[in-house]
């Protein structure tokens, strides 16, 4: 079994650096694998490399992510023909079928990493081409899974990834302050009906640990970052994993802010948690409204009202 050489591609991620590269090269790399993460919406398609990789996946976390690879994957294909294509995250199996017609063969939705390891594991394990050094590994029938299987986390691992410069920046009264990013949880327990995390997650959540996630904004306070954005789909899906993370956050980064996602119904149940989240360094909440219209919102099953009593 040789190491596999492995490009993770982010097209769009919201103007931050993927999360999603640097969480699976962690679990990738501790299986020696090679990895290049590449960051498309900030860098050119880097040929040389695709050429010679063996596992080529596509982290596509929402719509916009999903379109621009739809435009990318021939590209990939042209220029290495015996690659395994795979694409991980949310939108992967939501396009189960349109992807397998672009030519992705592996498809990984919910808890990522392990089965991205896994499907690394296994092409390692095929047998050379008698007529070359390449693995023929695009053979492998087409695949979707979606896993929420409860994972022991690994601290991402940002190496090589482009500096804070190149993302977005927050604005303040005295200048511009470099953003990290991490999440906290992934999935949801809430049943949205508009949301493309409920076909995946249906209705669970999963935490990472409060360790992990704390290693993970000091690498990026040392790169240095001085504001995180929490990337959550709704940080107060558990509140007693998120107040003791803020508030370790707090104690040893007492400078640093950050703003979280929390939705309208919990941003009422958990009012009284508003001022922890200010006295920690919350500089902002995010909240999806929708709509205005009770009606649209019944539908949807935001379970708030236009006008919250």
């Amino acid at each position: 079994m040789r190491n596999l050489r492995v490009v993770l591609i982010s097209t769009y991620d919201l103007g931050h650096q993927p999360f999603g590269l640097a969480s699976p090269a962690a679990w990738l790399r501790a299986i020696n694998a090679e990895v290049t993460c590449v960051d498309l919406a900030v860098a050119a398609l880097p040929e040389a490399t695709i050429r010679a990789a063996d596992l080529i996946a596509f982290y596509l976390p929402m719509h916009t992510a999903t379109r621009l690879a739809a435009d990318t994957i021939p590209q990939v294909r042209a220029l290495n023909t015996t690659a395994h294509l795979c694409a991980y995250g949310l939108y992967a199996p939501l396009n189960a079928p349109f992807l397998h017609e672009l030519g992705i063969q592996t498809l990984i939705g919910g808890e990522y990493e392990a089965e991205l390891t896994r499907l690394c594991q296994n092409l390692a394990e095929q047998s050379p081409n008698q007529h070359s050094n390449n693995y023929i590994i695009s053979n492998i029938s087409p695949s979707t899974m979606i896993s929420l299987d409860r994972l022991a986390f690994r601290t991402p691992d940002r190496t090589n990834l482009p500096p804070f410069a190149a993302y977005a920046q927050l604005r303040t009264t005295t200048g511009d302050v470099p953003v990290g990013y991490t999440e906290a949880s992934r999935g949801c327990k809430h049943l949205c009906r508009h949301c493309p995390i409920v076909p995946v997650y249906g209705g669970m959540f999963r935490i990472i640990p409060r360790s992990v996630v704390l290693d993970d904004i000091r690498q990026q306070v040392a790169a240095g970052a001085r504001h995180i954005s929490f990337g959550d789909p709704d940080f107060f899906n558990g509140p007693g994993h998120a107040i003791p993370l803020v508030q370790s956050l707090h104690a040893e980064f007492p400078e640093l802010t950050y703003d979280v996602i929390i939705k309208v119904e919990h941003l009422l149940k958990h009012a009284d948690l508003l001022l922890t989240l200010r006295d920690t360094g919350c500089l902002f909440v995010t909240s999806a409204v929708e709509s205005s219209d009770d009606a649209v919102l019944a539908r949807f099953d935001k379970r708030h009202t236009a006008q919250p009593s």
